[in-house]
């Protein structure tokens, strides 16, 4: 009986369990059909497994590690799940065409597609627009994909190439260099990237001097980088091309303290160790040459230990890549530096499809509305994703207005054959973070090219100092000789040579003198500003100087022959010559002379010219060249107005000379032999050697000073010496006497004296010899008429011929008187007597020499 009750109890219990196990089971399906399912949107993707990039190797990994988080958060697209359907583009356009395809006509429907290579990505981000779709790339860097009118709906996490131009840039000002060279391989990512740099080191006030490329074989490029100069050079190649690139640098010696590479960072770290039969280099080589070089390199992984969106740090994110991996070997894993790009690539949809659920329920869409022909939801999609802002494993993600990814740039150098960071630049802060660490070959960073010094060539001092000395003693020979010529000007031998010409001459002398101080002077004496008005002393010291000098002989010369060319009487040829027809010509001289320059300064103003000769380079070891300059007096026209008064003053000189020439002949005197000396020194010396010697030697400051100056002084102690010297040891030895034959060349007035006093004493001396002459002339009048008639009544008385022959001499009772000399006889009388004419000068005064020498003569009874 307990049995039948045990086994009822028992049976009763099993039923009750089978009914609670129904009920459960009926309660869990209630719940989980209660509860709401998750909708599926599609993301269509382009991994390169292999080809020439096989990023996706480590990169679809990560971003299958991303869309395991996303569709675990409930915070993020609660409603939906993100799916990857991907294929192998191969890092072909060819085979990405057919997948493209096969994403777009093939169910379900891809709301985003996300393409690896630049070449992919450019087809399938052309192509995008026109079904209304989203391209995402996580490993695209080329430029050319910053097209927004040809690429409307491209957005990538990578940043483009030309994110490390900035980085460039920023470095350049850093280190003040202002000029730079580049060299690229000739593909379109280098070309794209070389042009915006172009443009960004033009807004920066940079120049790029020399630009080479080639397409395989580097050699040409890096000579003409050593013939150019180039200092700062940036290479962009592939790696390949950069092992070729460095053999040639090596070869040419284009490596060291004055120069400094800036190279792509993402090579392998031992790039240049890695043995290429392509290059005749040994890995010694390849190191000395890329020692120091400078990498910039997108900073792909997050330096921080900062949690972003995903709630992971980078270290995190990487332990958990390598997991996945399954302990893969990172340098043999395609992509893995990009790994964190296509992470965030990912959170970056899912953030930005979060962020449209909103705006499209308003509007009464839902993102699993959409179709290739739904611009709307596209819509909201770019710009969710233009204004996506958040921390990533990779950094901190946001976009340009191109769709480009912002991030910082790592810098690094090579030291001692291992890369060393040296700083961090944000492109978009504009912020550099720097470590001070660099190092260079040489005490510090190179020069960006030749460090040239201007170096002005000035005049040898002591050349200048002895030349000045010559020049002052001139001019104190020259203000000896005027003083002498003012001091003696009422002397009679001095006033027969015209005194105020011979004036003129001193003082023109001494203007040409004292140009020799201004055509030594130079910058080495004053200041740049103050040239000019040298370069004016210069012309116009010189320029009147000898305009005085020669108009005055040019003058004197000019009227004596006119004088004595007259065929007129004898006495016409000494008439008295007017000052004012001397002084008139010299006027003229002198005005065509200041005419001329001023029209010159004018039309062509003397200005400073700066002349460069060859750069040389110093004897020490330094990186510098000597620039010499030499500065000038010029104007624009400078040889034609040179050329000009030159051919005036050698037309005046050599006339003068022939005029001298044929008055030499005429005349053979003293003073006509000066005036020849003088002519023919200034004609020869100064306008047929000086002229043209000085225009060759321009360029030798020394030279040109000397033979130029020495001319000048030559010239003007000739003409000194010939004119006045002779004057005053005449005076010195024979006093103010003048001889007879000296009175006979006079081509002036005897006196000048304008002592009224003196002038009326010597009118009454006049008078009184003049009425003395005349009674004189009666007395022998009177004794002549006698001695006639006592000859005429003798002559009666005598009875024959033989009483006449012997009385025929006078009686001494009726000689002659003492001193008594025949009128016919005109040697034995005094030189009064013999012209009462010569008792005159010009004006029919009678000098005080000629009374004086007349009066005791006369003097008898």
């Amino acid at each position: 009986m307990s049995n039948r009750i045990l086994m009822a109890s028992t049976g009763r219990i099993r039923t009750l369990g089978r009914v609670w196990r129904s009920v459960a089971l009926l309660y869990a399906l209630l719940i989980f059909l209660s509860w709401p399912c998750a909708v599926k949107l599609y993301i269509g993707a382009l991994f390169p497994m292999s080809g020439g990039w096989p990023g996706g190797q480590a990169c679809l990994p990560a971003a299958q590690m991303a869309l395991d988080l996303v569709n675990n958060r409930t915070d993020i697209l609660p409603d939906y799940e993100l799916e990857l359907i991907h294929y192998d583009s191969m890092c072909d356009p060819g085979e990405a065409t057919k997948l493209l395809y096969d994403l777009l006509y093939t169910e379900p429907i891809k709301i985003v597609l996300m393409p690896g290579c630049s070449s992919v990505s450019t087809l399938v981000a052309e192509a995008a627009r026109m079904w209304n779709l989203i391209v995402f790339s996580y490993g695209s860097s080329s430029p050319a994909l910053s097209n927004r009118q040809r690429f409307p709906t491209f957005f990538r996490t990578h940043p483009s190439a030309t994110l490390h131009n900035p980085t460039r840039v920023r470095l350049f000002q850093k280190w003040g260099w202002t000029k730079i060279a580049t060299i690229q391989q000739t593909t379109e990512v280098f070309t794209s990237t070389l042009d915006d740099l172009e443009e960004r080191v033009k807004e920066a006030g940079i120049e790029i001097s020399v630009r080479q490329s080639f397409l395989t074989d580097p050699a040409v490029a890096v000579k003409n980088l050593k013939r150019q100069d180039a200092r700062i050079i940036v290479g962009l190649f592939y790696e390949t091309e950069a092992r070729k690139v460095f053999c040639e640098v090596f070869k040419e010696k284009l490596y060291g303290k004055k120069y400094v590479w800036f190279l792509i960072g993402w090579y392998a770290d031992n790039w240049f160790k890695i043995k290429d039969p392509a290059i005749n280099c040994t890995v010694e080589n390849m190191t000395e040459a890329v020692e120091g070089h400078v990498t910039t390199e997108i900073v792909m992984l997050n330096p921080e230990t900062v949690r972003g969106a995903s709630n992971l740090t980078s270290q995190e994110f990487l332990a958990q890549l390598m997991s996945r991996l399954g302990g893969k070997n990172p340098e043999e894993t395609g992509g893995f530096q990009e790994a964190p790009l296509a992470y965030d690539a990912v959170w970056a949809l899912a953030l930005a499809l979060n962020k449209t659920v909103a705006p499209l329920r308003a509007k009464g869409w839902a993102l699993e509305d959409f179709n290739y022909n739904n611009k709307e939801i596209t819509a909201e999609i770019y710009r969710a994703l233009n204004t996506s802002s958040f921390e990533g494993v990779s950094g901190h993600v946001v976009f340009d207005a191109q769709g480009s990814r912002m991030a910082w740039t790592l810098i690094e150098q090579l030291q001692g054959g291992s890369y060393k960071k040296i700083g961090y630049y944000d492109s978009t802060k504009g912020n550099l973070s720097w470590y001070g660490n660099d190092k260079w070959i040489g005490l510090g960073p190179p020069a960006d090219q030749t460090k040239v010094i201007e170096e002005f060539r000035y005049l040898s001092q002591k050349l200048f100092v002895s030349v000045s000395v010559f020049a002052g003693l001139g001019i104190l020979l020259g203000i000896v000789c005027l003083s002498f010529n003012i001091y003696n000007s009422s002397v009679r031998y001095i006033q027969n040579s015209q005194p105020y010409l011979n004036n003129m001459t001193a003082v023109g002398c001494v203007l040409a003198l004292a140009a020799v101080f201004p055509l030594g002077i130079d910058g080495l004496h004053i200041q740049r500003s103050q040239f000019p008005v040298v370069c004016q002393f210069r012309l116009w010291l010189l320029g009147l100087g000898f305009s005085l000098a020669y108009g005055s002989m040019f003058t004197k010369i000019w009227w004596v022959h006119t004088v004595f060319t007259k065929k007129d009487e004898k006495k016409e040829k000494r008439k008295h010559l007017e000052p004012w027809k001397l002084y008139a010509t010299v006027a003229v001289l002198l005005a065509i002379d200041v005419l001329s320059l001023l029209i010159w300064q004018i039309v062509d103003p003397l200005h400073i010219t700066v002349e460069k000769f060859t750069k040389e380079a110093p004897k020490e070891d330094l990186d510098v060249l000597i620039q010499p300059l030499l500065e000038h007096c010029s104007s624009e026209k400078m040889n034609t107005w040179l050329g000009n008064v030159f051919i005036f003053f050698a037309k005046n000189n050599m006339f003068a000379l022939c005029l001298g020439f044929f008055l030499a002949q005429f005349l053979n005197e003293v003073l006509i032999t000066g005036v020849l000396c003088f002519a023919l020194n200034c004609s020869t010396v100064l306008c047929m050697i000086t002229a043209p010697v000085t225009m060759i030697l321009s360029s030798q400051q020394d030279a040109s000073f000397a033979f130029a100056s020495l001319a000048i002084i030559f010239s003007v102690y000739i003409t000194l010496v010939v004119l006045f010297v002779p004057k005053i040891r005449r005076l010195i030895t024979r006093g103010e006497w003048q001889s007879e034959q000296q009175d006979t060349l006079k081509t002036g007035s005897s006196t000048n004296n304008n002592d009224e006093e003196k002038s009326r004493q010597l009118e009454r001396e006049n008078r009184e010899l003049q009425k003395i002459i005349q009674e004189k002339e009666e007395r022998v009048t009177e004794l002549r008429s006698q001695l006639a008639e006592r000859q005429a009544l003798r002559s009666r008385r005598r009875p024959s011929v033989q009483n006449q022959n012997q009385n025929h001499s006078v009686p001494s009772s009726q000689a002659e008187p003492p001193n008594y000399c025949p009128a016919t006889d005109k040697q034995s009388l005094p030189p009064s007597f013999s012209n009462s004419s010569n008792l005159y000068q010009g004006e029919g005064k009678l000098s005080r020499n000629n009374c004086h020498n007349s009066r005791l003569p006369l003097l008898y009874k």
